[in-house]
């Protein structure tokens, strides 16, 4: 019987045998490439090239600075990108800055406290909101051929998210930037974290500021309807869908908007809550929303209320000034009637005496 060979063994031989094949492989590839290398050098020093070199008067060449030595100062910031006290990146430092774009860019705002609503129901708003919204009469034509812009598409409903408002709220209400400009080195976007030093110091709590007024309103789940311009027009028509209130905002009767009264608008209607408004920098309740909304003809009958005032106002003033150089003459003119009464009196009497 043959003697059994050992399996340790073989294996070390086998590997041994393939690590000498690759290393005799690797060293004529090695060989191969140098040998083309020197051939390719050859040629290259046999056709003598020439390079031009930009030289001043009486000066050598001009030094090459390695691109790897150009780099920025470590305290560099980009114009494009300042510093900010949060990272601008971040979804909400995005809703930070466009909530203080909107609140300083509109004028009218209505707040609605939801719950629960679905996806559905929000959709059904929307949609009976701008169904309201298209039947309200377009812009006249003013006195100078001039036509107003129609606001009704730019009337949105939108969620928000009550922390970062309330911070832009604070943003808005009390940071200027104005103000800072005589800072050196100071940011005044709002972003930045001299605004985030200014709105820390703020007297949150004084009850005249506009921030402590509406700060209330703003818990919990919120919604708001935004408004470009101040309408009443405009306004009335929301109120009357969103929170009707009889008589002076009363809901669509069934036969003329019949899907107001379907079910998933109703139900979604009845979880929303006026709350409150920001008019033009200032905080209404509720009945000011409605008084706002119940001026007849809009801007131009308010402005047409104010010039009936002024001009009765007017009309009264002079009539109390006039009342009293009035009476002062008819005083004077009937005691000269009755002076030249009783002269006349007394020739007669003289007359049938002689």
């Amino acid at each position: 019987m043959p003697p059994r060979m050992n399996g340790s063994a073989a294996r070390t031989s086998v590997r041994r045998a393939i690590k000498q094949a690759t290393t005799s492989q690797s060293e004529s590839l090695a060989a191969e490439r140098r040998i083309l290398q020197n051939s390719t050098l050859g040629a290259a020093s046999s056709t003598p090239r020439g390079y031009a070199t930009a030289t001043a008067s009486g000066a050598g060449p001009i030094p090459q600075i390695p691109l790897g030595s150009l780099r920025l100062p470590d305290d560099y910031i980009p114009p494009t990108q300042p510093p900010s006290a949060r990272r601008p990146e971040t979804r909400k430092s995005q809703l930070l800055r466009s909530y203080t774009a909107l609140l300083r860019s509109t004028p009218l705002m209505l707040f609605f406290q939801h719950n629960n609503l679905t996806a559905p129901e929000w959709a059904a708003i929307r949609r009976e909101l701008r169904a309201a919204l298209a039947q309200v009469p377009p812009p006249v034509v003013g006195p100078n051929g001039e036509t107003a812009v129609d606001i009704s598409p730019a009337i949105e409903l939108q969620v928000l998210r009550t922390r970062i408002f309330d911070v832009a709220l604070k943003i808005t209400e009390f940071f200027d930037a104005g103000a800072q400009t005589d800072r050196s080195n100071a940011y005044t976007h709002d972003l930045s974290a001299t605004a985030y030093e200014t709105i820390k110091k703020a007297p949150v709590d004084d009850p005249a500021t506009v921030y402590a007024q509406i700060s209330p309103l703003m818990v919990g789940p919120v919604a708001a309807v935004t408004f470009p311009a101040v309408s009443p027009a405009h306004l009335a028509a929301v109120i009357k869908v969103l929170a009707p209130s009889s008589p002076q905002f009363p809901a669509p009767t069934r036969k003329k908007n019949p899907s107001y009264y379907e079910p998933t608008f109703q139900s979604g209607v009845q979880k929303l809550i006026l709350v409150g408004s920001r008019i033009e920098g200032r905080v209404f309740d509720r009945d000011g929303v409605n008084w706002v909304g119940g001026i007849e003809g809009g801007l131009d009958g308010l402005r047409a209320q104010l010039v009936a005032i002024l001009q009765s106002a007017g009309l009264g003033l002079a009539t109390a000034l006039e009342g009293g150089s009035k009476g002062l003459w008819l005083a004077l003119e009937g005691r000269r009637t009755q002076l030249d009464e009783e002269a006349n009196g007394s020739m007669k009497e003289v007359e049938r005496g002689g």
